[in-house]
């Protein structure tokens, strides 16, 4: 039987976050969307408060409070804005942590510290124009010329690509696909322009490019040919972190909307008398216990290093196809000002359609976890 409570260290956490998102990041959610931009200073505050390296090992510069504590985190800092929550799990999640999960622990503790400090901010270099989904036959190329490898190829959708310091990339050799720290700061190494986007547009994304970008031969992470392992593991991560922070924000909609029926009259009465209404507030909530039960069921199974593609899947596709309905019902209950700019309902909306998108289609979900049931026939 499965048993979890949270640790006062982890109340402690989850307390911490929220008074920094209901103070920090709520009063200008709607300015961070207005201006596609998350403020610097902002940045700076959640990295002197240990938020970009919450997850790591205190060893490397981290918080120490793995993954059920990142999943608290991402839960908070989403009921403010979803731009940043974004920004977070891509620094985080998965660009530091594919880092952490290939790296020898020489290189972790070279490269984790400034990134776990939010000295450096991170980015994941996977996706390219003919591999989004189809990941593996990526065509970005790494040659070993003496003692640097020598990279070109061009990278798209780069969540944090405009701001990062550092890139996981991941790149083909003649072993197969390898993984490389790449700092930004060299010669050939190109941003494109951000990507106008229907949501969280306070997380900037923007297409890379590499030509004949050279970096130190110890920059090949772990070992070579195995970095589409590292890939795939760290993915595991950054899809239970994103069920984290769409089980957040739903439940940022539920207290709103809630609160708004019993305010809103209508026939003489609150709209909450009313059996459509409340119906899709039992929906909601329905939908939010199953999302909570198995993020942090999943969360923990992470901890204990146990193997969670499956769990991570299920966590990916089950929360953002539930926020897609409970965000759809917000509106719905809000009526006429939930499609109006005035309340975060609107922006809330727009953010939350890309998570049935980003860190593996849902489509792609569901072949990941009917191939591990055929794989152990049917057993949970």
């Amino acid at each position: 039987m499965f048993e979890f409570k949270f640790t006062e260290e982890q109340n402690m956490l989850r307390d911490m976050v929220r008074d920094f998102t209901n103070n920090e990041i709520k009063p200008i959610a709607a300015k961070i969307d207005e201006e596609a931009k998350i403020p610097r200073e902002l940045i700076t505050k959640m990295a002197e408060l240990g938020f970009l390296g919450i997850s790591f090992p205190e060893e490397y510069g981290g918080g120490g409070f793995g993954e059920v504590g990142y999943c608290i985190m991402q839960e908070e800092i989403s009921r403010g804005c979803m731009s940043t929550a974004t920004f977070i799990g891509a620094h985080q999640s998965i660009g530091t942590n594919a880092i952490f999960n290939g790296a020898s622990e020489e290189q972790k503790k070279k490269f984790i510290p400034p990134l776990a400090s939010g000295e450096k901010i991170a980015a994941f270099g996977l996706t390219e124009a003919q591999a989004g989904s189809d990941s593996f036959h990526l065509k970005t190329k790494a040659d070993l010329v003496g003692d640097e490898w020598v990279i070109n190829g061009e990278k798209l959708w780069i969540t944090n690509g405009g701001i990062a310091d550092f890139v996981s990339l991941f790149a083909r050799t003649e072993k197969g696909i390898s993984l490389f720290a790449v700092d930004t700061n060299v010669p050939g190494f190109k941003v494109g322009p951000p990507e106008k986007k229907m949501g969280i547009k306070g997380s900037v994304t923007n297409p890379l490019s590499f030509e004949n970008v050279r970096i130190p031969k110890e920059n090949l992470i772990g070992t070579d040919g195995r970095g589409f392992i590292y890939a795939m593991k760290t993915l595991d991560a950054g899809r239970l972190g994103l069920g984290a922070a769409c089980m957040g924000v739903s439940k940022e909609l539920l207290e709103l909307s809630a609160k708004y029926a019993k305010e809103r009259i209508q026939f003489d009465h609150p709209i909450s008398h009313f059996q459509a209404i409340q119906f899709m507030l039992a929906e909601m909530a329905i939908m939010i216990y199953n999302m909570e039960s198995i993020v942090y069921r999943t969360a923990v199974d992470y901890d204990l290093h146990k193997d969670i593609s499956r769990q991570s899947a299920i966590v990916k596709f089950y929360c953002s196809e539930s926020l897609d309905k409970i965000v759809d019902f917000a509106v719905q209950i809000h009526g006429g000002m939930g499609y109006s700019q005035e309340l975060p309902i609107e922006r809330i909306y727009r953010d939350s359609r890309i998570n049935r998108i980003f860190e593996g289609t849902n489509e792609i979900q569901k072949g990941i976890i009917a191939r591990d049931i055929i794989k152990k026939n049917g057993k949970i």
